[in-house]
Order: C-alpha cells, then structure tokens, then sequence
C-alpha cells in the first residue's frame, strides 16, 4: 500500500508537469513504467487509491447521465457587444466604490463543474440550468488537467471549461477523415457529453479552470485569490489573467486578448471582465440569470490585415491627441478602409504598432476602424515618436493618466469638432453645418462658440465659395429651427464629459439646464448610468464661469430647451431595448419607437417593458425571457407601427 500511495504520488506529479505546465521533466517510456507497476499492484491488492491515475482511463458507456444538483448556483454572464454597454457596466460598478477588475480570456468550449469532499475528487457535472446539471465523471476522469487529490479540506466546487486545442482537433480530423469534427466548441461539448467515455478519451479534451464556485471554509476573498487557489491546487489554469484598476485599463486588456487569440490553441470568443472583490461583489448582487459584477465582451467579426504607412495625431474636442494611423487600403465590411485609429500612445506602443507594421483591424459601432495590435513586422519599421507639442497649435501637451492632451481651449481642432458635435443630427441637428463648413466658418467668419451660430446672417456667406442663395436660405433656416431642439438633445450637444444620449435623456426628465446645474453629486450618482467620473465632469461643467457665461448667451438668443412631450401611439409607456441584427438601422428603428411614444433603453432591466429581437438577439434575449419581458420579431414590431 505504502508503494501505491508513493507511486500515484509520483504518477500524478508528472501529469501535473505534463498537462497543466506543459513541462515534463521524464520521458513517456519512464511515466508509463511506474504506471504499469501501479496497474499490476492493484490487481494484485483489489484496491484503488482515491488519486490513482488509472481511474481517468475510459470506462465502459453509460446508460444515460443522471441529474446532480450544484451546491451554489453556476450563472451564466451577461454579455456586451458594444462599448455603452461596458460604459454601463462600470457606471453600476463604481456605484459602489473603487472597486478592481479582473480581465480573462472567455473560452468557447462545454462548463464544467468538479466538486471535492476532504480533498478528494466525488463528481463532474456540466452547468445544465445553474442549478443542476448532468453527471458527467466518467468522461471528466479521461481528462488529465486536474488533481484527483487536493489539500483542501472542505467542500469544494471549482467551475472550467471543456475545450479542445485547435490543434488536437485538426490532428482527430486527419486521423478520422470518416467524422470529421465541425468545430471545437461542438467538438468538446460533444466529448463531454458522450456516453462513451473512450471516445470522449479520444477527442482529447482539457477542462481550463477558471472560478472557485463553492468553499465551504474560508471562502476566497477576491478573484485574484481563486486564481491562486487553483494554481496552488494544480488545476490547469490559462496564463493570462490582468488585474486593472480602471476603465482604461480594462480595454486596453480586452484589446490584448483580442489581438492574442489570433495567436493561442484554443478557441475563444471575448474576454471576461469581473469586479475583484467580494464586499463589492456582494453589494451589487445577482439577476434572475447573471451576476451583476461581471460581464463577457463578445468580439466582432469584422477584421481584416493590412500595413501601416503613417501615424499622425488628430486633436479630438476635449483636447485628447488620437493616433490616427494611414493604412493600406484594404476591404472591411463593404468599405475600402484608409485609416484606422488607436486609443493612445500607450495603446500603440503595447500593441507593437509602428509605420510599416502589418496589424490586425476591426471596424465596430465606429465610423474610423480600430487597430487591435501588430500581427508582425515589415521592413524598415520606424518606431513613433511621442509628441511633446500639440500638432495643430503648438502648446506643449499633458499627459493625464494613458492619454495626451492639448490644454489649450482655443485649439482651433478643438474648437470645430466641438460646434461639428454640436451640430450633429442626434444634437442640435443643423443640416448643412457639417465639419468641412464649420472649418471655413472658423477661418473666414470668426465663428468659435455654440453662439456665434445664432449670430450668423446673409451676410456673414457673402464671398464664401460654393454658397448661394438657396444654400444660404437653407442654413440659416436649420440654424433658427433648432433653436427648439429638446431639452435632452440640448445636453447632449453642448458636450459634457461622459454625457452620451442615453444619460442625456435621463437628466432631461429634470425639466430644465437650471434643474440639472443645481443637482449636487448625490442626486447625479443615483441617475441610472451615471457613476462617480460623470458627475463630477456635469458638477465641473456647470461650475465653469465660461460655460455658464455660454448658457446665458444662447438663452438670450431664444434658446430655451424644455423636456420633450412624449409622442402618443403603438408605443405609448414602453421602455423598448433593441437586440440582435435588424434589417432597419439601429438608430431608425430608435425613432421610430420614439415617435410612436415609447422609449429605449441600452440593456434589460426591471423598467424594461418590451424586447425587440433581431437575428443572432444573445444574451438581452435571454435576460427578457429570464425576467418574462414580452418579445417581438421585427416583422411584428413592423406590424404595430402599422408599417
């Protein structure tokens, strides 16, 4: 007996090395000597020790899997596709605090939940509903990427994730060219969940750990320390795990993972984004379906390569200096793509970009595609400079945290992408005031704040190339026509730090600016989507003596916005939240609801009252029918706008 518990001991030291670090340290002749005398000890005996590593050869087929019951729920994760959707995430995050995140790569493979009684392996079941799932240890046990025997004394759930390398399923698919595997997401899940375990043996799977699901003793207080608990146990666990400290932080890391999964032998499609500690965690609570303290960034599909030719910066109208990069013309989501753009210097220099570098691209809800990292280096690759001086003004720049700023207010860059913002169809909606106008205006008419729009005449285009009477009768007449923009359209157009539509709606049902400047921080954090960084930049605004000089003028010239009458009709008192593919544009069909008297909302809540679901709807479709929210296709929605 002493030999067998000496020889599992060894036996299953050099799985570890093998399997989980990917460093064996004995040949596979020496491994499979120790196992053969461990096998023959055994029948000898007619006894198998809890951790012997004979136990994870395929057994016979099952008959069919019985249902286990989890001791603490598995949930599953709310997802973001779209960066408001993050936006929002954080604003309900830091609500509560200061809090870390964690950041991890999302695999796509089959969960999978192990439980551990006085250190010793009981069972493997899969998710199923969160609540029970279906006994699959005698599959799991093919598996060689987790201990039979731990030193944890209590009761024990950790949760992974069945995957396949990509690489073990190209191997399986030249192998068995007859049944060829589709996929490795299908490929692991059918592994699993395959009544015979030889063939889950097999296929070859790996279970990649990744949360501590249940301690019944000194349970781990952060995510940081679950990880640690893992490695320190010898569950095989991806090297990859960021701690963050800010927003910033958390999209640089799920740029990382982006860029790095083109380059790793597993499957995956986003990353994982979780709040480090359990005092916050607990604060922020549960849904019916998902934790509200972590959330998977679902990844787009819509990426090409190509090289960069040149860097420059383009000074944004907070004074943020861009990296904008000139690429190869390359085809991206029906578009020939020139330029393409990257967070900060810090992003770029992470990312490995320099001028003649080939990168990776991805175009999202983003007019300008993003890089999301260099895939490899060309000849003569030029590192970039970062700049000391603004590169439309001169004045020496301030970094703040990641990023670049001009501190200069009157940068003239700044200066028109403020009044083009202002401008803009969702703000003010002044047709014919686009960017390339608004530059002439500056140059040629002195035109510099929201104002000096109100103050234009006839005369003030008298000269100017390309403007005639009509254009001239036109301008001026969208010019006087916004002056009865809404209330909430008027917030969102004079550009308040962090004050997207969404938020500017919700401050508009204060009635007036007057209301809103008068708010104290309190009152703003407890407006749904507001956190801590937003208030104070509306509590800055509204104390800046510039700024309120601006209201006052733009009052006296008749602008005086009032919160919108909501429209009756089809939507009249729906709170509306839009998923998956529409036919329509995204932002059409929010008008549509709009004018027919409903609102929209960004994710599914309790104020949620109807769901309109596209093709590929994910995971708000999910939460609708969790909370039992009504559900209408497109062509019903059509149908009650009686189109």
């Amino acid at each position: 007996m002493d030999r067998m518990k000496e020889l599992c001991t060894i036996l299953n030291r050099w799985a570890y090395e093998y399997y989980v670090l990917d460093a064996p340290s004995v040949p596979d002749r020496e491994y499979d000597r120790l196992y053969d005398e461990l096998r023959e000890l055994e029948r000898e005996s007619g006894v198998v020790l809890p951790e012997s590593p004979t136990k994870r050869v395929g057994g016979e087929p099952v008959k069919g899997f019985e249902r286990h019951q989890h001791i603490a729920r598995l949930f599953s994760l709310d997802k973001a596709v779209a960066s408001d959707e993050l936006d929002a995430f954080f604003a309900r995050a830091e609500k509560h605090g200061a809090p870390s995140y964690t950041v991890e790569y999302k695999y796509d493979g089959l969960t999978i939940c192990l439980t551990y009684e006085k250190g010793n392996f009981v069972r493997a079941t899969t998710r199923g509903d969160g609540v029970e799932g279906e006994d699959v240890t005698a599959q799991a046990l093919t598996v060689k990427s987790f201990p039979l025997k731990i030193s944890y004394p209590g009761v024990l759930e950790v949760r992974g994730e069945a995957v396949i390398r990509l690489s073990a399923l190209e191997t399986y698919n030249r192998e068995h060219p007859e049944e060829p595997l589709k996929n490795a997401r299908n490929a692991a899940a059918g592994a699993i969940r395959n009544l015979d375990p030889k063939i889950t043996a097999l296929r070859k799977p790996e279970i990649l750990f990744y949360d501590v699901n249940y301690m019944s003793e000194d349970p781990v207080p952060t995510q940081t320390a679950a990880m640690e608990f893992l490695k320190r146990e010898g569950f095989k666990t991806f090297p990859y795990f960021k701690i963050c400290k800010t927003q910033d932080e958390v999209r640089a890391a799920i740029d990382e993972i982006e860029i790095g999964r083109k380059r790793i032998d597993y499957l995956t499609d986003g990353a994982v984004i979780k709040i480090n500690e359990e005092d916050i965690r607990a604060e922020m609570g549960y849904t019916d379906k998902f934790p509200r303290w972590a959330i998977a960034f679902k990844f787009e599909a819509e990426e090409a390569q190509t090289a960069v030719r040149e860097v420059f910066w383009q000074v944004g109208r907070t004074g943020k200096l861009t990296p904008l990069a000139s690429v190869e013309p390359v085809e991206l989501a029906g578009a020939t793509v020139r330029k393409a753009t990257l967070n900060n210097f810090g992003d770029l220099t992470r990312k490995g970009v320099k001028v003649g570098s080939k990168v990776l691209i991805r175009r999202s809800n983003e007019v300008i595609p993003e890089i999301l990292g260099a895939i490899g280096g060309g000849e003569g690759e030029i590192p970039v400079k970062k700049p000391d001086v603004c590169p439309a003004c001169g004045s020496p720049v301030r970094e703040i945290g990641a990023n670049l700023f001009c501190p200069n207010e009157n940068c003239p860059p700044r200066v028109i992408q403020k009044l083009t913002h202002y401008c803009s169809k969702n703000a003010a909606d002044i047709e014919g005031l686009s960017e390339s106008t608004l530059t002439l205006l500056y140059e040629k008419r002195n035109v510099r704040k929201f104002s000096d729009l109100y103050l234009l005449s006839a005369e003030s285009f008298e000269g100017l190339e390309g403007f005639k009477e009509k254009k001239i009768s036109n301008l001026l007449g969208a010019i006087e026509k916004s002056k009865n923009m809404t209330l909430e359209r008027f917030l969102y157009a004079i550009g308040i730090g962090g004050i997207g539509r969404v938020a500017a709606r919700d401050l508009a049902e204060f009635g007036s600016v007057g209301k809103i400047a008068s708010l104290d921080f309190s009152e703003l954090v407890a407006v749904e989507d507001i956190g801590e960084i937003t208030a104070n930049a509306i509590l800055g605004y509204f104390a800046d003596p510039e700024n309120r000089e601006e209201l006052e003028r733009l009052s006296q010239l008749g602008i005086d916005p009032k919160k919108a009458e909501r429209k009756r009709g089809s939507f009249t008192g729906e709170t509306v939240v839009l998923t998956g593919s529409l036919a329509m544009p995204r932002a059409e069909a929010q008008e549509l609801i709009e004018e027919a008297g409903g609102t929209v909302g960004s994710s599914v809540t309790g104020k949620t009252t109807l769901v309109v679901a596209g093709e590929k709807a994910g995971s708000k479709l999910d939460k609708a029918h969790a909370l039992g929210i009504p559900v209408l296709s497109e062509e019903e929605f059509l149908k009650r706008l009686g189109k």
